[in-house]
């Protein structure tokens, strides 16, 4: 054997010995891995602080608090409480409202989405996608302004259709009652629907109404056995997203109705202002844990149905 066969001539040949013998070699290759596998760690550091900080830990404290009296003793009165009177119609409202401004918006948006979906027109298509990504975070006070300035009691549109005797006022409406905060609700839930759904008719395949064309089934046999089946899962999802978006929503109808209208979110924001009865200061957190409950349902049913509606955008 030649005098000039090296250590790592011999590691390569298997002859037992280790890299950490054979000088270390291998060590670069350890810091390697370690970096790679500490590398999405240190990426999502700054998230999960921040999930961490804003929202597991007050989630916790509302959940904690909701079953604690004034005295820190953990009991069951401050939910008893929210069962009944002006707490219960709170959640009947919020709930009432949610409903609403998901299924008419819902509805809406299913039908605007497919207009567009089917136009040749790439600006419009553009354009619509980034008007609805402005106008579904639009809200609070400066949405409320808009409205009252245009429909409210003295608004610009409301003094125009008085001159032709079309006054909405006249004939019992009212902008500042529940229809009138769902109607304003409705101004950011509709495209919000839009960009939901919209990616949904991605899903379908020119080559499935190719095809039951060819068969010789019609327009309403190819939406009733493959689009309806196809999008129900989206749609559901999306009216599911607009139910927890618009059970949750605080700043537009309290500053719109000045908390006249009874609503689980106004109720909550009437405690942090310390509008409280001696011995009942917990009861906010009891109704931000039935809030929490329902929209933790929602959560769960939206994240089951969007399961199911991603096997045809793939």
């Amino acid at each position: 054997m030649s005098s000039d066969v090296t250590v790592e001539d011999l590691a390569a040949s298997g002859l037992g010995i280790s890299n950490s013998q054979a000088g270390g070699s291998g060590l670069p290759a350890n810091r390697h891995r370690l970096r790679r596998a500490v590398r999405p760690v240190l990426a999502m550091a700054p998230f999960t602080i921040y999930t961490l900080i804003f929202l597991a830990i007050p989630t916790a404290t509302v959940v904690e608090l909701a079953f604690r009296s004034h005295s820190g003793k953990l009991t069951l009165a401050n939910l008893n409480l929210i069962e009944h009177g002006t707490f219960r119609l709170g959640f009947e409202n919020s709930i009432l409202l949610a409903t609403v401004t998901s299924i008419v918006p819902g509805i809406l948006g299913v039908f605007l989405a497919y207009t567009i979906h089917t136009s040749r027109s790439g600006l419009l298509k553009r354009l619509v996608a980034t008007s609805s990504g402005v106008l579904a975070n639009f809200g609070g006070i400066n949405l409320t302004f808009i409205f009252i300035a245009t429909i409210g009691s003295t608004g610009i549109l409301t003094a125009w259709l008085t001159v032709i005797r079309l006054n909405p006022w006249h004939y019992g409406f009212n902008l500042y009652s529940f229809w009138g905060v769902a109607i304003v609700y409705m101004y950011f839930q509709i495209p919000l629907m839009l960009l939901v759904i919209t990616p949904a008719f991605g899903g379908l395949r020119p080559s499935w109404r190719e095809a039951a064309e060819n068969l010789g089934a019609s327009s309403f046999h190819y939406w009733r056995t493959v689009g309806v089946p196809v999008l129900l899962p989206s749609v559901l999802g999306g009216i599911l997203l607009l139910f927890g978006s618009g059970f949750a929503a605080y700043a537009t109808a309290d500053t719109l109705t000045a908390g006249t209208v009874t609503l689980a979110p106004i109720q909550i924001g009437a405690y942090l202002n310390g509008n409280v009865i001696a011995g009942e200061e917990n009861v906010g957190y009891a109704i931000g844990f039935g809030m929490l409950v329902v929209l933790t349902v929602t959560m769960i049913l939206y994240a089951l149905v969007r399961r199911r509606a991603s096997r045809w955008l793939r």
